[in-house]
């Protein structure tokens, strides 16, 4: 049985449910936004209560929908499903400048189960990142430069694997959302603009600029503090 933060117990049965609901809608289901209470819990552990065919079609879908976001990444409860799993890929034509910059390179398609990241280094970097739950925002986050991912495969293996710069950015991110954190529990919220004036103003490789004209610290910030 899931226990959310708030208290709320989800069963097996109820997972199933959600999801099969969801694979048999016959069209892609939307993002649940930033006030969801799927997004504030602690997902349930991933033990069985899919059958393979269903995890497989979840997974499709999931990258389906990720894909026409478009994202980097995307968490079961982002659809509403308290589950521990994520699916991240990372493909896309980028700046070279920006890519140098914020050490991005391309991420082939991978789905983990019950996914944990531990820090490798004391090594930060701080970036702009949005998410597809919070639309039109983005804000400053200070993340780990290099993280270790400890996470079972659909097929039920045991894995790790070591992820540097954007990446472990992006499975950072994604591995919040299983534990009930938005990424602006972490960011500084006075660098938070909309997706418009961030063009307008703020749109280049580093967060300089920002910084000086909208008066933040480039380090961590909210629950990042301990």
């Amino acid at each position: 049985m899931s226990q959310s933060l708030s208290g709320t117990a989800y069963t097996a049965e109820q997972i199933r449910e959600t999801v099969e609901r969801i694979l048999s809608a016959g069209t892609l289901p939307p993002i649940v936004q930033a006030g969801h209470p799927a997004l504030r819990q602690r997902a349930a552990a991933y033990d069985g209560q899919l059958s393979f065919d269903q995890l497989e079609r979840l997974i499709t879908l999931m990258r389906e929908v990720m894909h026409e976001a478009p994202g980097v990444g995307l968490a079961a409860p982002q659809l509403g499903i308290p589950l521990q799993l994520a699916v991240v890929e990372d493909q896309y034509d980028v700046d070279p400048e920006a890519a140098a910059l914020r050490h991005r390179s391309p991420l082939d398609f991978l789905a983990v189960l019950n996914p944990r990241y531990t820090p490798m280094g004391h090594g930060l970097a701080s970036f702009y990142e949005g998410c597809l739950s919070i639309n039109g925002l983005q804000a400053v986050v200070s993340r780990h430069n290099n993280v270790l991912l400890e996470f079972q495969t659909p097929d039920g293996a045991a894995a790790q694997r070591e992820f540097s710069g954007w990446q472990a950015r992006i499975v950072q991110h994604e591995t919040d959302h299983l534990n009930g954190v938005l990424y602006l529990d972490r960011a500084q919220l006075r660098s938070l603009s909309s997706n418009a004036e961030y063009a307008a103003h703020w749109a280049e490789p580093g967060i300089s600029k920002a910084q000086e004209g909208l008066g933040f610290d480039a380090g961590p910030a909210g629950i990042s503090i301990s």
